[in-house]
């Protein structure tokens, strides 16, 4: 029961995290802990929260909520979902006092805990292509969506804006960018003329394409500014993130691609820029955390203390923008490739790029033959402009096998 008469009075916002132990889950659950602070007049409730290899940092995460989350009447703790079946399993045998119903497990267990009536938001932070369905569900489900999982929009934005306008789904956009050109939208009352996506220019932003094909494992994953896990730190080193966030824009905002640029901002502060018609550009600023993206996606349209780092004005601040230079960053044109076609594209290069990411981190190829594998299966792929997601489905698995088979073979 609530402690109190006052307790009673707040309403209670339950949030689930689909993939709670990654940068993005961290800092999610970061800024669960702080609106439970800042926000007197509501219960942040971490309901639930997913994990694919990691359970002890999922049984962390749970015993933390419990200090903050707000008690139900029957005093369950957040759900644990586990996507693998058999670490659920080993789980669930190896701490025989936890309830059975407060644990889920398999991929259909985040699909029914994003669709469970309880659940007011989901923060979808799954990395790559394994988060499409339980987004979808939760999409399907009329859910707020603080959507960190590019791959989403990536490889079926048309079937997503279709089910989101069927359902009244709310979208919030969490990559830093995305979230930038979302704010910076709110300024203006026409369509915007350009989006400008900036790019920290990853580890390899001053390199020739030579050292970039001697590039090592640990160079590649020496990001300067943001800290993210091996495959988004690998995507940003060739531009693939930036390539993917450009498709991702497309949809999301459904702008053509000619209206969608990219420039390189080594400082990370400037998270993206909206030019409008009449030539003024609005730019969303922060120091580089996740936490105000994420804080964003969840309390809009209202703005709350958060505990990101501030913008520390007493210091001088050199801010540079850089043309993308596409001809040692070919990924680039991949993704307005992709954003301008749409159709079976986008499928197809996300899971050739996912699977290319996967051979170069464990030794198997070099560095650049990420991008080069990208872009001869999609140009070697039977291109369809309106497929059903069965389809794209069907294209994940074959562009996956066909990558491999022509990296291998090279």
């Amino acid at each position: 029961m609530p402690d109190s008469p006052s307790e009673m009075s707040k309403t209670v916002r339950n949030v689930l995290v689909l993939g709670s132990t990654g940068s993005i889950g961290t800092a999610t659950i970061n800024v669960l802990r702080n609106l439970n602070q800042v926000d007197p007049e509501h219960h942040w409730r971490l309901w639930g929260a997913s994990a694919h290899s990691k359970s002890d940092a999922l049984i962390s995460i749970q015993s933390e909520a419990l200090t903050w989350n707000p008690h139900c009447a029957n005093k369950t703790p957040c759900r644990l979902l586990f996507s693998d079946k058999d670490l659920g399993n080993a789980f669930l045998s190896s701490h025989p006092h936890i309830p059975k119903a407060t644990v889920g497990i398999g991929p259909e267990s985040l699909i029914e805990a994003a669709q469970n009536p309880e659940v007011d938001a989901v923060v979808a932070a799954i990395v790559g292509r394994a988060g499409l369905e339980s987004t979808l569900a939760a999409i399907e489900a009329g859910k707020r969506v603080g959507l960190a999982n590019k791959e989403t929009m990536v490889v079926a934005g048309p079937v997503v804006q279709k089910m989101a306008k069927t359902t009244n789904a709310e979208l919030l956009p969490v990559d830093s960018e995305h979230s930038a050109i979302f704010q910076c939208m709110q300024g203006g009352t026409n369509r915007p003329k350009k989006i400008i996506l900036t790019a920290s220019g990853g580890p390899f932003r001053t390199w020739n394409k030579k050292e970039m094909s001697e590039a090592t494992l640990e160079s590649a994953l020496s990001h300067p500014t943001w800290e993210m896990g091996p495959k988004i730190t690998i995507d940003s080193a060739t531009m693939m993130n930036k390539a993917l966030e450009v498709i991702e824009a497309r949809w999301l905002f459904d702008l053509p691609a000619e209206s969608i640029e990219v420039v390189v901002h080594p400082q990370s502060i400037i998270h993206s820029m909206v030019e409008f018609e009449d030539g003024s550009v609005l730019a969303q600023m922060s120091p580089p955390d996740m936490q105000l993206p994420i804080q964003y996606a969840l309390t809009y349209p209202n703005r709350l203390p958060c505990d990101s780092p501030a913008f520390d004005r007493s210091q001088n601040w050199g801010l540079e923008l850089e043309v993308a230079d596409r001809e040692r960053f070919p990924a680039l044109n991949l993704g307005f490739e992709v954003a301008k076609v749409g159709g079976t594209a986008g499928a197809v290069l996300n899971a050739a790029n996912e699977e290319a990411v996967g051979l170069f981190l464990d030794g198997q190829i070099r560095f650049t033959d990420i991008v080069e594998g990208c872009r001869d299966v999609l140009a070697n792929h039977h291109f369809e402009s309106n497929p059903p997601l069965s389809r794209l489905l069907e294209l994940d698995r074959w562009a996956r096998s066909e990558l491999r088979r022509r990296l291998k073979a090279s």
